[in-house]
């Protein structure tokens, strides 16, 4: 499958030549499979991306050890979307109108998928306000808002979303290219539709390799993806006074379970070609083949169907327990009408190794390639959580 070359040509020269080095090396890869991962349109707007450049910022939010302030008590202790609607109220009464404006916008499924594994440099169209541009006790209630909306396992949801921003703070001190918007300042939050207990709207942050958007309508979650995740470095790195290894397990619990296919298993298991990276990645909502390909879960083993739900809960388990559970219970009932397939080697620690789950719901793939951001050898992973039947809420317009 090819894959257009874009590039972003009218970032205001030479000043944004950081911006387009960047950029390239993801976008521009020579894919033989998976042609949206990290292809951002070309600007419309010059003037636009010029003052989108300047709210930049190089500084580490330290989200990690900012405190929660006294103020969420307010919101009480019962976990669900009341609590979660009552600190959006608290962070939106906080803000300036000038904030607010960038934070809160209409509803719509274009707006929703202005989202990237680029940084935000090479990706200016996503909308929201950066982290860096709000106040320490501001952060402090977002903070309290995805840890509402997220799962608190160690290595998923929230740590994991930390973790990916100590990731942006540790390539900021090895990279040279500064315009790409390497720091955990530059990730961003909008909540798109006004956040309400009747209509639809959408928690929307993201940032370099992480996009999160969690739909609700009449005060039910009814959409938890695209849901996409990456890492660079890939290794266990120090940052912000912690050992970060946030995609390790995702990457463990998928070998653990090739590594345990038999030999007939591996071979109907085995998909044509190479991939170099994910194919339902950022701006490539229609790229999941109609067609499945791989081999039927129906062929494993008990054992190795454990294994594989414990690959899927990696994923899921990114959410808050409660509707985690209701995913992993919709993606339980229909192992039946699954199948999993992989390119590469089964260790998943090589260049162009590759693994997919295919149902009648659940997208997961996860891929590696090589570093982009931190000039060091070795590989990065990305990978994505779609659900075809509730993708953007099930939203169409």
């Amino acid at each position: 499958m090819s894959r257009k070359k874009t590039t972003l040509s009218v970032l205001i020269g030479a000043l944004l030549t950081g911006v387009l080095s960047s950029s390239n090396a993801y976008s521009q890869s020579d894919q033989e499979h998976g042609p949206g991962a990290g292809h951002p349109p070309s600007p419309e707007n010059s003037a636009e991306n010029a003052a989108i450049q300047a709210r930049l910022g190089d500084t580490s939010t330290l989200m990690g050890t900012i405190a929660i302030p006294e103020s969420v008590e307010s919101c009480g202790e019962q976990p669900g979307v009341t609590r979660l609607l009552c600190l959006i109220d608290l962070l939106k009464t906080s803000v300036s109108d000038d904030v607010l404006a960038l934070m809160q916008l209409d509803y719509s499924v274009a707006e929703a998928k202005k989202w990237s594994n680029l940084p935000a440099g090479a990706f200016p169209s996503r909308p929201g306000v950066f982290l860096g541009e709000l106040k320490v006790e501001q952060r402090g209630v977002v903070k309290a808002i995805l840890m509402e909306a997220t799962g608190l396992k160690e290595n998923e949801g929230f740590d994991e979303l930390l973790q990916t921003l100590n990731a942006d703070d540790y390539i900021g001190t090895v990279s040279d290219d500064y315009k790409a918007g390497y720091s955990s300042f530059n990730s961003k939050l909008a909540f798109l539709g006004t956040p309400s207990k009747t209509g639809v709207w959408e928690l929307y942050y993201g940032g370099h390799h992480l996009a999160l958007s969690n739909t609700y309508k009449d005060g039910e979650l009814i959409g938890a993806t695209p849901s996409f995740r990456g890492i660079e470095p890939f290794h266990a790195f120090e940052m912000n006074s912690r050992t970060n290894i946030p995609m390790l397990q995702e990457r463990d619990t998928f070998a653990a379970l090739l590594n345990s296919l038999t030999p007939a298993q591996l071979e109907e298991a085995k998909l044509e070609g190479t991939y170099r990276d994910i194919l339902a990645g950022p701006q490539a909502d229609d790229a999941i083949p109609e067609q499945q390909e791989g081999m039927s879960v129906e062929k494993l083993s008990d054992t190795q169907k454990v294994l594989l739900l414990k690959a899927i809960a990696t994923y899921v388990e990114d959410l808050n327990a409660a509707d985690a559970k209701k995913y992993m219970d919709k993606y339980r009932s229909q192992l039946s009408e699954t199948v999993i397939g992989y390119s590469g080697t089964t260790d998943l620690n090589s260049e162009d190794d590759y693994v997919r789950v295919d149902g009648p719901s659940l997208w997961i793939e996860f891929s590696l390639q090589s570093n982009k951001s931190t000039n060091e050898k070795g590989n990065h992973p990305h990978s994505v959580w779609r659900d075809k039947t509730d993708d953007y809420g099930g939203q169409q317009e």
